[in-house]
């Protein structure tokens, strides 16, 4: 039983906060985010073969060297074998990452009360009313909260993270999210970057000036907020 990883890059100081990595991505993807930049992650998840061998081959020659693994996409928890993955790169004494929609609360739930998961990012897509347009999805709002609390409720180490792209977002939507978000958490503002490859239409990303703006609005409500790509 395998997982379908689409790519990896074999080393990664970025991707898992203090963690030296590998990161995996994985294919397929149950939300249809205009700004996606890894498109063909989405549409054409079996388009290439399935390097899960190649992965776990790489994880074990590797030991000593790397300190972690960040699993990625897509979205990893539609993988049904993900735990068994992860089972494998835990016997490796790997810290591991998981990177999530939040689409999937009983999966997360599963994978972190096993303790498969060190450190768990989970993407707000927008405020709740503004999820439908940001995700592509009918999906309601209440079941990225119940990730929420079940991430909250794990005990492990966490952030919050929403990618901000003029035509999807307006400042507005930057405190509705920071307002469902507790005062010690960690969120980060991400700037978006056209991949050339991605989903939708009318994505532009806000000015090094209006970043900067939203963040010291943010910061009022969420002390601990910080922006990724960007000066």
């Amino acid at each position: 039983m395998s997982i379908n990883i689409q790519g990896y890059i074999k080393l990664s100081l970025l991707d898992f906060p203090g963690t030296v990595s590998c990161t995996v991505f994985t294919g397929g993807c149950n939300l249809r985010c205009p700004f996606c930049h890894n498109a063909g992650l989405v549409k054409t998840p079996g388009a290439e073969q399935n390097a899960e061998g190649e992965v776990l081959d790489y994880l074990k020659k590797r030991q000593g060297v790397l300190d972690g693994v960040c699993v990625t996409g897509g979205e990893p928890l539609l993988q049904p074998h993900l735990s068994d993955f992860l089972r494998e790169v835990k016997k490796m004494n790997y810290l591991i990452k998981l990177d999530t929609n939040g689409s999937l609360p009983e999966a997360l739930k599963n994978i972190l009360s096993e303790n498969l998961a060190d450190y768990v990012a989970m993407d707000i897509k927008s405020s709740p009313d503004g999820y439908h347009k940001a995700s592509g999805s009918e999906l309601p709002f209440e079941i990225f909260a119940e990730s929420m609390r079940v991430i909250r409720e794990s005990n492990k180490p966490y952030e919050f993270r929403t990618t901000a792209v003029k035509g999807i977002h307006e400042k507005e939507d930057f405190l509705k999210i920071a307002s469902l978000l507790l005062p010690d958490e960690k969120y980060f503002i991400q700037s978006f970057t056209d991949s050339g490859n991605i989903l939708g239409g009318g994505c532009s990303p806000f000015t090094n000036a209006e970043m900067h703006a939203i963040l010291d609005e943010v910061k009022k409500i969420l002390p601990r907020a910080a922006l990724r790509g960007q000066d």
